[in-house]
């Protein structure tokens, strides 16, 4: 069970929580731009934009669980067990296997316009990473800060909703989820008037009664139900403190603490981690002459992601911070001419660095820069 969610401020912000009762070893993993990416059904993705997220690295390729693209397209995978259905591979067509699908989208598509049309070709299969790892059946929220996306492979194929509550978690499918919103309709975050009866002398007695009947319980269909209207309802300061210390407010509303959802005798459902990536525009960009869906390429195909950008680089600044359950395990990721938050997870990894520089000790402070497709610098993810 998870819940996944988008917020807006001045800035753009996607995250979610990872429940389960048990890890699969998941860290923050950078997938740099050159890093060749294979796809089960034939080709190399050489060149792709580069994507940071949370994944578990198997064979060297990363299972991403959510991720957001160095163009501000994220996107996060959510339990749909019992309703995912796959295609079956089809020849002449783009098969993506379902473990394939976050890198896909996200090292192809800089939008979400872009993500939606590539849906209209794709056909997502069940083909399994491994026999050790088969097909999760997932649902995905899609998202970047014109909107956001429900994806949703079933038996009568993939469907793809929009979703304007910006929240996503389990089953049921999405279409019912948001019918299920027209019995909340009175909720509110005002005191409410006494509407029952004029004969009656009711009065107020708490605050925070216009939202008697917000559900409580930890079934997905209440916390689809919770996280939106926190969200919706949500204030904050524009800044990016503000706006991440809020966000994790608000998926606070739905974390599982371990012993209140028991899975089986002796083994609970708990939040491992909750997320929050922010992606903004250093500087404006000069104008990108491949067209804004070509993937960046000539860039170094051995990243480092301590480099620091030139006085004159065009550049984006990334943010990510994250929370988690796991043993207290602090890092930094500091973005180049940005801001600082400490991430308690695992410590992140690239990919294609060298395994000694690839994790990051207690504290330690490195600049991750991820470069516009125009700038021509060195050390470029």
């Amino acid at each position: 069970m998870c819940t996944a969610a988008t917020y807006q401020t001045r800035d753009f912000y996607m995250g979610r929580t990872l429940d389960y009762e048990f890890s699969y070893g998941e860290e923050i993993v950078i997938t740099p731009r050159r890093f060749p990416i294979a796809l089960r059904h034939g080709g190399v993705m050489d060149t792709h934009y580069a994507i940071i997220g949370t994944a578990h690295v198997a064979d060297g390729f990363p299972l991403y669980y959510d991720a957001v693209n160095e163009k501000g397209l994220g996107m996060a995978g959510l339990n749909f067990v019992g309703s995912a259905q796959y295609a079956e591979v089809v020849p002449d067509r783009e098969n993506i296997a379902q473990f394939e699908f976050i890198p896909r989208l996200l090292g192809r598509c800089a939008t979400l316009a872009e993500a939606r049309e590539a849906l209209r070709t794709l056909n997502l299969t069940g083909t399994p990473f491994s026999e050790r790892l088969p097909a999760s059946q997932l649902h995905w929220l899609l998202a970047d800060k014109s909107g956001a996306v429900v994806i949703e492979s079933v038996a009568d194929g993939l469907k793809v909703y929009d979703d304007p509550a910006g929240v996503l978690t389990n089953n049921p499918p999405f279409p019912q989820q948001m019918f299920a919103l027209n019995n909340f309709m009175h909720l509110s975050p005002k005191q409410p008037e006494n509407l029952f009866s004029d004969a009656l002398p009711l009065t107020l007695y708490s605050r925070g009664m216009g939202a008697l009947g917000l559900p409580g319980d930890l079934s997905s269909a209440s916390r689809f139900v919770r996280a939106a209207f926190t969200r919706l309802h949500s204030v904050s300061g524009e800044g990016e403190a503000d706006s991440v210390g809020q966000f994790f407010h608000i998926l606070g509303a739905v974390e599982q603490v371990r012993g209140c959802c028991e899975v089986e005798p002796g083994k609970h459902e708990i939040t491992i981690y909750t997320s929050c990536c922010r992606t903004a525009a250093a500087r404006s960009a000069p104008a990108n002459t491949s067209g804004p869906s070509t993937p960046p390429a000539g860039t170094p195909t051995a990243a480092s992601i301590t480099t620091r950008p030139t006085p004159t680089a065009a550049f984006r600044r990334w943010s990510c911070a994250a929370r988690t359950s796991t043993p207290p395990r602090s890092s930094a990721i500091r973005c180049a001419r940005g801001r600082t938050f400490f991430i308690r997870t695992p410590p992140a990894r690239s990919l294609s660095a060298p395994a000694r520089s690839s994790s990051f000790p207690c504290n330690f402070v490195t600049f991750l820069t991820m470069w516009d497709d125009s700038d021509k610098g060195t050390g470029q993810i």
